[in-house]
């Protein structure tokens, strides 16, 4: 039958290493927790880059971002491919960094 001493010494171990993986854990949270949130910030920088930008209507223009990838993807439609690739190239001058995805398609209004 064990001891009391060897319990308390099978217990210290058992909750120092839980207590290992749950900091592990906390700062897996935490760094995961900033990248969405850096990539919240890229999405409404860029939309907010692209209403600002008068050579572009992008009223039918949705962007995401994706937090793993460091990806921006633009979805929607545009009136011609000339404000395709404008949307394209605001979208690569705001978010530094990030790889830019033109889904884009054109549709004439």
């Amino acid at each position: 039958m064990p001891t009391y001493k060897t319990l308390t010494v099978a217990l210290t171990i058992v909750v120092s290493a839980a207590c290992g993986n749950t900091m592990r854990g906390l700062e897996t949270d935490a760094e995961n927790a900033a990248e969405k949130t850096a990539a919240g910030v890229e999405t409404m920088d860029v939309k907010a880059a692209l209403i600002a930008d008068g050579r572009v209507d992008a009223g039918n223009i949705n962007v995401d971002t994706i937090a793993a990838t460091k990806t921006v993807v633009l979805n929607g439609s545009v009136p011609t491919a000339e404000q395709r690739t404008i949307a394209e190239g605001i979208a690569r001058d705001q978010a530094k960094g990030y790889t830019i995805t033109n889904n884009l398609t054109v549709a004439p209004r």
